[in-house]
């Protein structure tokens, strides 16, 4: 166990600690005293773990009311910047966050990385229902791609609607080109089954973004602050992820989301994760060792 073993729990603890509460790489080196590559790693093995923690124990999810939506950042460049980037190889633009939310227990069910094409609409939506154990109440935004991704996946069966929402210019002449159009209104489209109107909403999803954004340094406006490679920007929305729903305990319910979902009675802890990455990297000797034992010696 190279590197990560000649920290401390304790300094572990406090780095992925300071990953998910918005600190950013080099301050994390300043304020832990570790070089910036140890921090880095720390989070690409974080990040692997968690991604593998959240596909193995969040299934079977019994919720009634499930909210999707996708959230922007960039990844080196902007779109428009990509063909002029110093470093094409990795410059991958613009980066989508699709996510599926249990409105109930807040639990992020899916998640996915990539474009805002049908693709990753269809991808998002083929995971958020093998994770479900029942039929739900389905809410999206009024983006096209879901249409089919949702019939490719559900088929009839799920009630699903579309909150479509209406823009207007921004009030504000003196506002900068930043600066959100001004939503003016909201209509409610049924799309599938029998969705009740009363619950046709992407309220928590969207809220849920905004703690995503304030969360990770790398999603945050208008600063030097965005993602330079996409697998550190997955890694960090990994541990986000697994942060979120199973230590970081919700004001909604004085419960982390793993528990008020049912997928658990214990809250974990940060070093749990730290633990995660120990058995993993153990788990990686094991195998090294069992594959060279297996190997024919020459005489």
């Amino acid at each position: 166990m190279r590197g990560m073993n000649k920290l401390p729990l304790e300094k572990r603890v406090q780095i992925l600690s300071l990953l998910v509460e918005g600190s950013s790489l080099r301050s994390i080196s300043r304020v832990s005293g570790v070089s910036i590559n140890t921090v880095t790693k720390l989070l690409v093995d974080a990040g692997t773990v968690c991604a593998a923690f959240h596909a193995a124990n969040v299934k079977d999810v019994k919720a009634k009311r499930i909210q999707c939506d996708e959230i922007w950042s960039f990844c080196y460049a902007k779109n428009k910047n990509v063909s002029t980037a110093k470093r094409k190889d990795v410059a991958y633009g613009d980066v989508w966050t699709w996510t599926g939310l249990d409105a109930d227990s807040k639990l992020i069910v899916s998640w996915m990385v990539g474009g805002r094409d049908s693709d990753y609409a269809m991808g998002l939506m083929d995971d958020l229902r093998s994770r479900l154990a029942n039929r739900v109440q389905l809410t999206t935004d009024g983006h096209r791609a879901y249409l089919e991704a949702v019939e490719g996946a559900f088929g009839g069966d799920v009630d699903y609607a579309m909150l479509v929402k209406i823009y207007g210019a921004a009030s504000d002449a003196f506002k900068g080109r930043y600066s959100p159009a001004e939503c003016i209104g909201a209509r409610k489209e049924k799309i599938e089954g029998n969705p009740d109107p009363k619950h046709i909403s992407t309220s928590y999803v969207e809220r849920q973004n905004l703690t995503m954004r304030m969360q990770m340094r790398r999603f945050t406006r208008l600063t030097n602050a965005f993602s330079k490679k996409i697998e550190n920007h997955c890694h960090s929305l990994a541990l986000y992820f697994v942060w979120y729903n199973w230590v970081r305990t919700h004001k909604a319910h004085k419960l982390t989301p793993a528990m008020a979902a049912g997928l658990t009675d214990k809250l974990m802890e940060m070093k749990d994760i730290v633990a995660l990455i120990d058995d993993a990297e153990m788990k990686a000797v094991v195998q090294k060792r069992g594959a060279m034992l297996s190997v024919p010696q020459s005489n």
